[in-house]
């Protein structure tokens, strides 16, 4: 009857309460509080004996007697150790072995591309860690997939009819892989103006794609490959020999060991489109490592995101306007 009740919800969020235990769904069933502020959900923080919390980019809520307050107390929807419990056996499909590998990971990808981050008692093997459970501590990011949020910056990252090599920059939590999937589906498709490119895309913790069991949830376009939970050196090196990319993309670049295969990919004549976390391009070159790219100039765009008042704003930079500021 309850699963019945969530007809007309919007897919993502029907997708979200099918993760709860049936008195937390029918909590959010009695109410139209969360439907109306799923719009602007994008985690839902979940820990034993505390209240739910509901994080925006306006700052965290709880919930209260149907009502969003901002400071938590006794009174607010919290969960216990046996609601946890039910949510490993709904997330997990009721066979939390079969996903265990991933959780050993850290998270865990479901229905619709929502990736949850787990944390709980840990199991240690081999010096390793080999099992995390009782989970005790979940992060429910949710998956949307904004389209057309890159249009402008796409634009923009072209040069004589070819797609410079790209570099999106921000801090975390402020929509770089948001940008990074929707880039991928534009180039991917291609438009009037520029024709489709084979995009390969190592995505090394099933969020660009949301991949559940290999088959990409989220529209990443018609001509992209995609590498589900590979390693990004492996990956990347990997998608270069057998699928022929055009253009390259990853999420989160950072080691010695990615610059290696960055530029293995360059001699083979693709394209990069990846991100870092990096607040600006100044803290971006004071990274370990990061004057390599500076002084051998790997990328001719980079993009940065800040957000303010709770928008996103793209900054796009060419390379001639970077390199001439630290030379």
């Amino acid at each position: 009857m309850v699963m019945q009740q969530i007809t007309g919800w919007s897919d993502a969020m029907e997708q979200i309460l099918r993760l709860f235990p049936i008195r937390i769904r029918e909590y959010f069933l009695e109410t139209d509080i969360f439907e109306k502020f799923s719009g602007e959900l994008e985690e839902i923080r979940v820990r034993v004996n505390q209240p739910i919390e509901l994080v925006t980019a306006r700052g965290a809520y709880f919930l209260k007697n149907g009502t969003l307050v901002r400071l938590p107390d006794r009174q607010c929807l919290s969960v216990t150790a046996e609601d946890l419990r039910q949510m490993s056996t709904l997330m997990s499909q009721y066979s939390l072995y079969a996903y265990e590998e991933e959780v050993r990971q850290g998270f865990l990808t479901v229905e619709g591309g929502h990736r949850i981050g787990v944390c709980g008692q840990v199991t240690e093997k081999a010096g390793a860690i080999g099992r995390i459970y009782p989970i005790l501590y979940l992060n429910i990011r949710i998956a949307r997939e904004r389209k057309e949020c890159g249009k402008t910056v796409y634009e923009q990252l072209w040069e004589n009819d070819e797609p410079e090599n790209t570099l999106v920059l921000s801090a975390p939590g402020t929509g770089k892989t948001t940008l990074l999937r929707d880039l991928i589906r534009l180039f991917s498709n291609g438009d009037e103006v520029h024709s489709g490119k084979r995009i390969g895309l190592v995505d090394e913790r099933s969020e660009i794609a949301g991949c559940l069991h290999g088959i990409p949830q989220n529209d990443v376009g018609i001509r992209t490959d995609v590498l589900d939970g590979c390693p990004k050196v492996e990956g990347m090196m990997l998608l270069v020999r057998s699928m022929a990319p055009e253009i390259l993309a990853v999420d989160e670049i950072g080691g010695v060991e990615d610059f290696s295969a960055m530029q293995y990919a360059l001699r083979c004549g693709c394209y990069l489109l990846a991100t870092v976390h990096a607040g600006s391009l100044e803290e971006l070159f004071q990274k370990p490592g990061w004057d390599k790219c500076r002084d051998e100039q790997l990328f001719g765009r980079y993009v940065v995101i800040s957000k303010e008042d709770g928008k996103r704003r793209y900054q796009v930079k060419t390379a001639d306007e970077i390199y001439r500021k630290w030379d």
